[in-house]
């Protein structure tokens, strides 16, 4: 048996039972009695010819605050303080606990240093220089990867597929990070931080350079618009990363079903949680198309390519899957 700790508020759990239905029924049974708590059981289902048992385990007096799941580890060295804070208004309720709901709870704890603020980062007139913006680049480009790392199910994948997994939507990750933590997107500073001041490019160039600034600018305060909560912010994240449209995935079955699994995990947190908004789920999963719209080239060039000149980022995320924690990077 194999017991996970899923959050510290409430205290939810997963118990794994490797054994017959009938035996784990009489298992988590013997279980509750064990436990000086309220125990709320839910109903077992199969991964991987084990049976797991999802419960809530809640002290009378325990109060559930909705979207704060704390982490299960320290937080990443050398980080400065404005990204180990979550500081969103949204108290989303987790209470009524489902598997979905915990493996939402999982997403949530995965991520590095979840944040919806700058603090330091950003100057009282929420311009950012250019060493800020692509320290918070660095940032968000390492905090997808390695959140990818340690959500559910991707570090079981063949490790070729979540390389072009993460090679395919990298950039969309990136924009929902973005909008996540209100990146202020104000042109003159991307301009510089891409170089375009320093280097020649002729007029149509510059032109359509700007016009996908404005697409990038577009689809961030588009998802800032809907209010997306961290908790919504981590499913749409999981769904984007779930693709069957990379190339050469070796199982497209088994991640189209964890695909499924993060919609289906979406669907039930908003009805759950927004009953007045009965067109929310819709409404966040219509703006997942529309973030391939902006270029990753364009990305590339706006953030990184002070950071990694000639390197293409596609490496650089296949270094950074590979290295882990371990990563070193400038501002990282």
């Amino acid at each position: 048996m194999v017991i996970n700790k899923l959050g510290k508020t409430p205290h939810l759990i997963e118990v794994t039972i490797r054994l017959d239905e009938n035996v784990a029924k009489e298992r988590r049974e013997k279980l509750s009695k064990y436990l000086d708590l309220a125990i709320e059981l839910k109903d077992m289902y199969f991964l991987d010819r084990a049976i797991v048992v999802p419960i809530v385990i809640s002290a009378i007096t325990t109060a559930v605050q909705r979207g704060r799941v704390p982490p299960s580890q320290p937080a990443l060295p050398g980080l400065p303080n404005q990204f180990l804070n979550t500081t969103d208004s949204v108290t989303t309720s987790l209470s009524n606990h489902t598997y979905l709901s915990s493996y939402i709870s999982l997403l949530l704890r995965a991520e590095p240093y979840p944040t919806s603020r700058y603090g330091q980062c950003i100057q009282a007139n929420n311009i950012m220089g250019i060493d800020n913006i692509c320290e918070l680049a660095a940032r968000l480009l390492f905090s997808a990867v390695e959140w990818a790392r340690n959500i559910p199910f991707f570090p079981d994948l063949q490790v070729t597929d979540q390389v072009a997994l993460l090679r395919l939507v990298w950039s969309e990750l990136f924009v929902l990070n973005a909008s996540q933590c209100s990146m202020p997107l104000h042109v003159a500073p991307l301009i510089a931080a891409a170089g375009l001041h320093a280097s020649p490019m002729c007029a149509d160039r510059v032109v359509q350079f700007m016009d996908h600034i404005r697409i990038f600018q577009e689809q961030v305060e588009k998802l800032k618009a809907l209010h997306v909560d961290s908790a919504e912010y981590s499913c749409l994240k999981a769904i984007v990363l779930f693709t069957t449209d990379a190339c050469g995935l070796s199982d497209v079955a088994h991640i189209e079903s964890i695909q499924e699994k993060s919609q289906c995990a979406l669907e039930e947190y908003c009805r759950s949680q927004y009953p007045n908004q009965p067109t929310r789920f819709g409404k966040l999963l219509l703006r997942l198309p529309s973030l391939r719209t902006v270029s990753s080239a364009v990305i590339e060039q706006l953030f990184f390519v002070r950071l990694v000149g000639k390197t293409p980022i596609e490496t650089l995320i296949r270094d950074m899957l590979l290295s882990g924690s371990s990563f070193s990077w400038p501002y990282m």
